[in-house]
């Protein structure tokens, strides 16, 4: 068996994005609306982070993606900060260090993008991401910043770079 490979996205890898997400977002039962199901960009993950200061990652073991996750400037927000996006991991994914390491690669690049702070949104009920994302250094916030369009999440996250 091979060991897990992070690396950006390529275009051939959009369905199987697509597909890993829908499938976890289903899994965890989100609300198809105001949610990243949503997203008209799920279906063209590698053009819509083929932008600057975006990137994509994806993590795949024997030619399976099992995970993902990017970062992207925050939009509608007057600030220097990113937001970590669609971080999502198929069950046999979770529990085995693949989330810490799509987290440290989009952090690294965000502060190679020269980001200040970081911004996340997520679902309440969604705890074994919030355990990592507090794990690597987020914090819980207020009110959401910017305007992503997902208005069913309703926890807020922020890490100063």
């Amino acid at each position: 068996m091979e060991r897990p490979v992070l690396r950006e996205i390529k275009k051939s890898d959009n369905a199987d994005v697509a597909r890993v997400i829908r499938t976890v977002l289903v899994s965890l039962g989100v609300p198809k609306v105001g949610t990243a199901y949503a997203d008209a960009a799920l279906d063209q993950m590698f053009e819509n982070y083929n932008v600057p200061k975006a990137v994509y990652f994806l993590v795949e073991q024997n030619g399976e993606v099992l995970g993902s996750a990017g970062i992207a400037p925050l939009e509608h927000y007057d600030g220097n900060c990113c937001e970590l996006q669609k971080m999502y991991l198929l069950d046999q994914a979770r529990g085995k260090g693949i989330g810490s390491l799509l987290m440290d690669a989009c952090l690294s690049k965000a502060r190679e993008f020269g980001f200040e702070q970081c911004y996340l949104e997520t679902m309440p009920y969604m705890k074994a991401a919030q355990k990592l994302y507090q794990k690597s250094g987020f914090e819980y916030i207020d009110a959401r910043m910017g305007n992503t369009g997902h208005f069913s999440c309703k926890v807020w996250m922020l890490k100063t770079l």
